[in-house]
């Protein structure tokens, strides 16, 4: 997996980038190659991929891997993508649209199908 984290997450060591899970997959699910996916599901279950998507951090998986890995998982229409947040940007009001719109999608759909 050394290999694969050190082309996927090509920026940090590969031990750094393997250190903190729900982001190198993260990270896959947006730049690895398909035969570097196809190595990584050996390893990793789709509720691990289920998971890495609820608790992905916000700027990593652009909008097409979000739509594709949400729909391979079975969740369609997928949730809202992590929105990154600033100190003092935005509006609270904005900020509480957002949240409104996850909770909307969790409400409709639940959370993560786990079947």
């Amino acid at each position: 997996m050394l290999d694969l984290a050190r082309r996927i997450i090509w920026f940090e060591p590969p031990e750094q980038a393997l250190a903190e899970p729900i982001r190198f997959l993260a990270y896959a699910m947006t730049y690895a190659r398909h035969e570097d996916m196809r190595e990584i599901r050996r390893h990793v279950s789709d509720d691990d991929f289920r998971d890495a998507l609820d608790q992905a951090p916000p700027g990593i998986i652009d909008a097409r891997s979000w739509a594709y890995w949400n729909s391979k998982l079975g969740r369609y229409p997928p949730p809202p993508r992590p929105v990154r947040r600033f100190a003092g940007a935005g509006s609270a009001e904005r900020r509480a649209d957002a949240r409104a719109a996850r909770e909307d999608w969790l409400a409709k759909y639940g959370p993560a199908d786990k079947s």
